[in-house]
């Protein structure tokens, strides 16, 4: 008898990475379902770069990336071949991650197709649906059609609940990042910078809404808090977008403390995070990943969706404006106090146990049962 094939759909470097820990599990399981691997491409270098971390290979990849290319554009080639592969393969279960527009757009593959989708990373939220763009609908639009939800953590799991999406298909797991970052962080150790006997700052900002004079107050901000401390190294891997890379190139690349680097492999990118006092970014899976380490973030939105760590003490909103960055992170360097209230706060994001979670509930989906894992619902925050 045929084992059922489950698709698992990656594009980007942020999804792949935690997709990486459900399909490392399915595979486990490989006498039971076939897990197919299929890259739309939409992150070429980077999500090629997070898949050998992992030891993954796609079985099949769209290769829809092109320069300049619209969302729209992008949209429309993922969809179009992500459906004609389905039409192929025919899987019994397709699983994204997320809100990249690979992800909605399996989401709306598999319903045109009318084929289970289950919806890893479920049930985070802002208040507007163009905050983050496109990110905020791409999830929402994909909780439309999602069969099964696995919900992060409990806040998520309620935030369905008022969608009205059923409490039967909504399963909090914790979020697959914890799991990736416990993976990697077992390889050998990189010796970041080890000549600089002073603190890391490091910055990361690459979302859409802070393009332009969003980035450049950011960048000046960085500027300003290096020139404040003498002993800080500023080191900025730089998103490959050309947009992106223009502001940093220009506003701090004369200076002699910033080091502006290519985006690391993932283990790499741990050890990173793991040297660093404080990170400033607008990066979702770094809201997560970074408290595991005991390590404070600066959000440079003026929303998240990940309203946990900002809840906890984890993380901190602090959005683009260049005064108060630079006097949030001044505190932080300045103040042992506050710096340890943020670094010993518990990350809320789980346990590292999230991928056998989604895997026990994705086979019993197919009807096959295996081990299952012990619930985990973290504390609720209070707003």
């Amino acid at each position: 008898m045929a084992r059922p094939r489950v698709a698992c759909i990656v594009g980007t470097r942020p999804d792949t990475i935690k997709m990486a820990p459900v399909i490392l599990e399915l595979q486990r399981y490989s006498d039971r379902v076939e897990p197919l691997v299929l890259s739309t491409g939409q992150h070429r270098e980077m999500l090629d770069q997070a898949l050998g971390t992992f030891g993954i290979r796609a079985d099949h990849d769209l290769e829809i990336m092109t320069h300049g290319q619209t969302l729209a554009e992008v949209t429309s080639r993922a969809l179009v071949g992500l459906d004609r592969w389905l039409g192929e393969v025919q899987p019994q279960l397709i699983i994204a991650q997320g809100d990249t527009t690979t992800t909605f757009v399996a989401s709306l593959a598999a319903f045109y197709r009318q084929i289970p989708f289950a919806h890893v990373e479920a049930g985070l939220r802002t208040p507007v649906i163009n905050d983050p763009f496109p990110e905020e609908f791409n999830r929402r639009a994909s909780s439309l059609v999602a069969s099964h939800h696995y919900c992060p953590t409990e806040v998520n799991a309620e935030q369905l609940r008022l969608e009205r999406v059923p409490s039967e298909v909504i399963f909090v797991t914790g979020n697959t990042g914890i799991d990736a970052v416990h993976y990697v962080a077992q390889h050998e150790p990189k010796e970041w910078f080890a000549e600089h006997s002073g603190r890391i700052l490091m910055l990361t900002t690459h979302r859409r809404e802070n393009w332009g004079a969003a980035q450049e107050r950011i960048s000046r901000a960085f500027r300003r808090i290096l020139e404040a401390e003498p002993d800080l190294l500023g080191v900025v891997p730089m998103h490959r977008n050309p947009v992106v890379r223009e502001v940093l190139e220009r506003i701090l690349g004369d200076h002699p403390r910033v080091r502006l680097i290519e985006p690391p492999a993932y283990a790499e990118f741990v050890k990173l995070m793991q040297v660093c006092r404080i990170i400033l970014t607008d990066s979702g899976g770094i809201q997560e990943e970074a408290p595991a380490f005991g390590i404070p973030v600066l959000v440079l939105r003026e929303t998240t969706e990940r309203p946990e760590g900002v809840a906890v003490g984890t993380a901190k909103l602090v959005g683009s404006d260049e005064a108060r960055i630079e006097s949030e992170a001044l505190t932080l360097l300045r103040d042992p106090a506050a710096y340890t209230k943020m670094a010993q706060a518990t990350s809320p994001y789980g346990d590292g146990r999230a991928a056998p979670r989604i895997r026990y509930h994705a086979l019993r989906l197919l009807g096959m049962e295996s081990p299952e894992e012990k619930s985990w619902t973290p504390s609720k925050p209070s707003f």
